[in-house]
């Protein structure tokens, strides 16, 4: 046989037909969501509905969708040099970067709502950044500091009259630049040094205070994220002691303040975020608060990052079981949908059940923020113990949900294309930053310790189920004779707040949820029928209930 006689091979036959595949996960309004909903309206933002749908439905569309692929896979660039060998210190990002930014500033994510005096701005803000979460967390980094830092700045009111007015601003302008010239800025804080990590106290940041009033530093940070922000709080010891400062990256005259980035990290996820090693010599600060009371001031600002952080771990953890809603929904086995088969109801009920308590209890958080800041005493003793513990919880539960979330798609949620690869790689982060999960334990302690108030406004909050769940009525019970804080106290410490945190989800969808998922929760979580993975829920549940409860 000759070459010309070989058998062929015919370019227009169908090498394979593409049938049983999910089709994208586009076109729709994330903020259609039941669950998010009645929080936003039981929480007292419900003016904001109609706005959170207009972010919704950008989030949901193709293009945005399209500029949080583009900020991860083209990662920031540090240039410390321009062509000439001047030191410029600068980090380049891609265009799409700037989109996602500019649209979480101009929804007021950043600032706006300590200037927004109608009740529940800050839950509003709270629904916004969880939705813009769902699309991109890393660029949300500079935006939760830029948050954050009002309450602490407050603490020297004629910095705070200077900066407040553009740190509430809902205009972005990337690039350094005067302060004062700028019509909104961002944020930043360092704190942690490679000798001391979460010990702050072992700074070693030097600061010496100047003729003129201002201070100097000297010193080299080891993670200080956003570099390219517009001021940062940062910690240095002066002779008074550990002392907050403020660092602008451009002086008032116009020249830039030395702020030398070593390096950027390279980190497991979040990348379209930049985080680097600023070193300061010589750098210009201006005092914030009282010298040597540093910690007490930039833990104002500690506190709403970690609200934040629990924002985002619910946020992550729910566009994980959206991703997975959604391929059930489309995908057959066995002759039937994926999400009519029994052990993936299973499955995909138990991670509805997770989601909604950490949703639930997040925006309970943001609520509490809010009137606590208008001067709820109560709300504010309940936000400084709840923090603690729904930081630890919901930020521990991300990964694990996540984990499971990806399952569900198979080999398919194995690849990048599917975008369940980069919510995994970002499940442990807010679990780390601003506090790990030993770090809120133990603040657990020292609120029960030192702030009895705390205790009784996170007493009212349960005692507010009372009677309404038997299941919840003992785990309250069991849990109050384990918070005498004893000689193993901190041996115990994760279990209490492990315990406190589904205490509190308990009690929390026992009065707001449907019945379905309330019964569902106290059942597996408090009173122990199911196993240790997602899915073991017991016969009985009532699956389509918590199914009802999936996002779109």
């Amino acid at each position: 046989m000759t070459t010309t006689d070989a058998p062929r091979s015919h370019p227009t036959a169908p090498t394979h037909e593409v049938t049983n595949q999910t089709p994208p996960l586009t076109g729709h309004d994330l903020a259609d969501d039941a669950v998010l909903l009645e929080g936003v309206r039981r929480e007292g933002a419900e003016w904001h509905v109609e706005e959170l749908h207009r972010l919704g439905r950008l989030v949901g569309s193709e293009e945005a969708q399209r500029w949080a692929d583009q900020a991860n896979d083209h990662e920031p660039v540090l240039r410390t040099h321009d062509r000439y060998g001047h030191r410029v210190d600068e980090v380049e990002f891609h265009p799409a970067y700037h989109h996602l930014m500019d649209t979480s500033v101009g929804a007021g994510l950043a600032g706006a709502a300590w200037a927004d005096e109608r009740p529940g701005a800050h839950v509003a803000r709270a629904a916004g950044f969880m939705l813009m979460t769902t699309l991109e967390p890393g660029h949300l980094c500079p935006v939760s500091m830029t948050y954050a830092v009002v309450p602490a700045l407050r603490h020297s009111p004629d910095l705070a009259k200077t900066y407040e007015p553009l740190l509430t601003s809902r205009v972005y302008e990337s690039g350094l630049r005067t302060p004062a010239q700028k019509p909104g800025l961002l944020a930043g804080m360092g704190m942690t040094e490679k000798q001391g990590g979460t010990d702050v106290r072992a700074n070693t940041t030097a600061a010496t205070e100047a003729a003129d009033g201002t201070w100097r530093l000297r010193g080299h940070k080891w993670f200080t994220s956003a570099p390219m922000n517009d001021l940062f709080l940062v910690l240095a010891q002066s002779p008074g002691g550990l002392s907050c400062f403020l660092v602008p990256r451009v002086l008032p005259d116009g020249s830039r303040n030395t702020f030398r980035i070593q390096r950027l990290k390279d980190k497991l996820g979040n990348r379209a975020n930049a985080s680097s090693e600023p070193e300061f010599d010589d750098t210009v600060a201006w005092l914030v608060g009282t010298e040597g009371k540093g910690v007490r001031t930039i833990i104002d600002m500690v506190t709403m990052t970690r609200l934040d952080c629990v924002l985002g771990s619910a946020a992550g953890t729910r566009a994980a079981l959206a991703q997975a809603a959604h391929h059930a929904r489309h995908r057959s086995v066995f002759g039937a949908k994926l999400i009519d088969q029994p052990l993936m109801r299973n499955v995909l009920g138990d991670l509805s059940v997770e989601s909604e308590a950490a949703t639930t209890m997040a925006l309970r958080l943001a609520g509490a923020a809010d009137r606590a800041q208008r001067g709820d005493t109560g709300e504010r003793g309940f936000l400084r113990l709840a923090t603690a513990v729904a930081k630890y919880w919901v930020c521990k539960r991300q990964p694990v949900a996540v984990a499971e979330a990806l399952e569900c798609l198979g080999g398919n949620g194995y690849v990048e294309e599917s975008g369940m690869p980069r919510l995994y790689r970002e499940a442990p982060l807010n679990g780390i930053w601003e506090g790990s999960g030993n770090v809120n334990a133990l603040d657990l302690l020292r609120a029960l310790a030192r702030e009895p108030e705390s205790f009784e406004a996170f007493h009212t909050e349960i005692e507010a189920a009372s009677g309404a769940d038997r299941r919840l009525d003992a785990a309250w019970q069991e849990l109050r004779g384990e918070l005498v804080l004893t000689e193993d106290a901190r041996l115990r410490a994760r279990r209490l707040i492990e315990r406190a945190a589904l205490v509190l989800q308990g009690s929390l969808l026992v009065r707001h949820a449907p019945a379905p998922v309330a019964d569902a929760f106290c059942a597996s979580r408090l009173d122990g029928d199911r196993g240790q993975a997602f899915g073991t829920l017991a016969p009985g549940t009532d699956f389509a209930g918590l199914l009802e409860r999936l996002p779109a």
